[in-house]
């Protein structure tokens, strides 16, 4: 199939998909290449490098690998992954900016693999950073954790957002509230929005067999940001450093299954490597 049906094939219904054993399986194998492929980027996270050049090497991996870059064409998106350095809160696009020592980068890559979606994305550092940077992105990294940690079916999805926020501004951080969270699989952003803040008992109902990301924007300063003029690049207001953590979820008859997990354990704290 090619990247033209992939995208004239998505459609986003407004209803929510419950999905069965078959479909976990197809996402398990898709969340799994997305992770490999950013574990195979970690060494190449260095000083000098410039981020363009991160971005050929995803998109060589996953099409090496029998898969298709989802961003790659996206409503006219020209990269295979998205890297957002230091205020920059999502949706950096690679470019021949060099990375600097002392950077954060997230990088974020969806891969479609048999038709199935693994979307997924990490912090890393570039060298040594600053105490108050990794905090930031072990912050980000908990509050993630402690989204999923709400899922099971009979809670809510205000259930998660409100584990985040009140984690995150615990934490003298604030939860970013102009992008949130999608349901995915065949479809890349499909229902439900999953936003990471709100109130307990807010939003839809989990259910077992619903697909979706959780994946938290937390700056350092105030939670406002803006889009630049190419239409794509979001940035904190304040110039404040910004930090994003995501993982592609499955609910459980008794809680969750992480699709996007690393094999190799290294999507965990210390998660700033390189």
């Amino acid at each position: 199939m090619s990247m033209t049906d992939i995208l004239e094939s998505e459609h986003r219904t407004g209803k929510i998909k419950l999905h069965g054993p078959e479909d976990f399986e197809g996402m398990r194998k898709a969340g799994r290449l997305a992770a490999e492929c950013l574990d195979m980027l970690i060494p190449h996270v260095q000083p000098g490098v410039v981020t363009d050049a991160l971005d050929r090497l995803a998109r060589e991996f996953i099409l090496d690998h029998g898969a298709l870059p989802a961003c790659l064409g996206y409503r006219g998106y020209t990269k295979t992954v998205c890297i957002s350095v230091n205020h920059v809160v999502c949706h950096g696009i690679p470019s021949e900016r060099a990375l600097r020592e002392g950077d954060i980068a997230n990088i974020d890559v969806t891969a479609i693999l048999d038709g199935w979606h693994g979307d997924h994305s990490r912090m890393y550092g570039v060298g040594p950073v600053a105490p108050r940077a990794k905090r930031l992105v072990d912050v980000t990294y908990e509050a993630m954790q402690r989204g999923m940690d709400a899922i099971k079916p009979g809670a809510t999805t205000g259930d998660i957002g409100y584990a985040i926020q009140t984690y995150v501004e615990a934490q003298r951080c604030s939860v970013v509230r102009d992008f949130c969270g999608h349901g995915l699989g065949r479809v890349f952003h499909d229902s439900p929005n999953i936003v990471h803040f709100g109130q307990r008992g807010g939003g839809e109902r989990l259910r077992p067999g619903m697909f979706f990301t959780i994946e938290p924007m937390v700056n350092l300063g105030k939670w406002q940001v803006k889009v630049l003029s190419d239409g794509w690049t979001a940035v904190t207001r304040d110039k404040s450093l910004s930090a994003q953590c995501e993982h592609s979820i499955g609910v459980t008859e008794t809680g969750y299954e992480v699709f996007t997990a690393s094999s190799a354990g290294l999507f965990q704290p210390p998660i700033l490597v390189g």
